[in-house]
């Protein structure tokens, strides 16, 4: 079994951009804890970030014969691409969304969500924890 991690645009910036809002866990701190609970339960885990949004798409694309699952942090594009929302619902894959800060205490224009209408679940505002429940939700289900 293998899910995929997607990482959207500004995420290879986590541990220095913004820490009061985003943080000080690095991506690479994230994806090697998620790669830890994914081998603890016999699964491999990918992880893949781009700033984008072609490469993101490409990616999920070829998730369709690869994948089980995925998490995806869409970054800005959660609000402005329908273009990612419809790549996303081609996979037929479970998608779980997550997002560092919780996007409905923010700016209104993050309020809304274009990914949250396809996945089994959204996970907003629990820091770097929030991947991680992700994982182990995707995981259960996929038991």
């Amino acid at each position: 079994m293998k899910i995929l991690v997607l990482h959207g645009p500004n995420l290879n910036l986590l541990g220095e951009r913004e820490p009061e809002i985003y943080g000080r866990t690095t991506l690479a701190e994230i994806d090697a804890r998620l790669r830890e609970i994914a081998a603890e339960r016999g699964a491999a885990l990918e992880s893949f970030q781009s700033n984008h949004e072609g490469a993101l798409i490409d990616r999920i694309q070829a998730a369709r014969r690869d994948c089980q699952a995925l998490i995806v942090n869409p970054g800005g594009l959660t609000h402005s691409s329908v273009a990612l929302r419809d790549a996303l619902a081609a996979t037929s894959l479970p998608v779980v969304e997550v997002h560092l800060s919780n996007i409905y205490a923010r700016e209104p224009f993050r309020h809304h969500s274009y990914v949250s209408g396809i996945a089994l679940g959204q996970i907003s505002g629990l820091g770097a924890k929030g991947y991680e429940l992700a994982l182990v939700a995707l995981l259960d289900r996929l038991k």
